[in-house]
């Protein structure tokens, strides 16, 4: 009777310290680590610290791009163009982060029709094109097969550059 006892309290102790994590289990299961082979936590760790740089390197890549003179914020400006039809405008709206433009709008203000069709096309293709670049980078000469629009935008994103300025 002793002896039974004495099993079932080993039992107990060596599954309260395998779940422990004390010792491997009592189950016969083999632990993912060998003891032939310790296991060096410190070559996992150095890689999420070096992941970790990384990321922070990356960061302060874009904070970097504010230093050389774009402020965050929202702008607006208004650009012109001649189409066939007479003169015609546009007004642009860009929300800058860490230097890089992160989302832009574009309100159509043509009061022809066709011209209202091309820069409505505009409006929507833009931002595939220029959200995630800097300023300097925003050029676009056709979008969604308008060329001319893009003289207007032209006009409005070097207003914005210059709002957009430090300094």
């Amino acid at each position: 009777m002793f002896r039974t006892q004495l099993t079932g309290s080993l039992l107990a102790l060596g599954s309260l310290a395998a779940l422990a994590g004390c010792q491997p289990s009592m189950s016969g299961e083999q632990d993912a680590s060998s003891d032939d082979e310790p296991r060096d936590d410190s070559a996992e760790y150095e890689e999420q610290r070096e992941e970790s740089q990384e990321r922070e390197t990356r960061r302060d890549d874009r904070d970097d791009r504010d230093a050389e003179g774009v402020r965050d914020g929202s702008y607006r400006a208004s650009g012109g163009y001649q189409s066939p039809n007479g003169p015609e405008t546009i007004e642009v709206s860009i929300t800058i982060s860490n230097g890089v433009i992160e989302s832009v709008e574009v309100i159509p203000q043509a009061t022809n029709s066709t011209s209202k069709r091309y820069q409505g096309d505009f409006a929507g293709g833009l931002a595939a094109e220029v959200v995630g670049k800097s300023l300097e980078e925003a050029d676009v000469t056709r979008v969604a097969g308008s060329s001319l629009t893009s003289g207007g935008f032209a006009e409005a994103l070097q207003t914005i550059r210059q709002d957009a300025k430090v300094g």
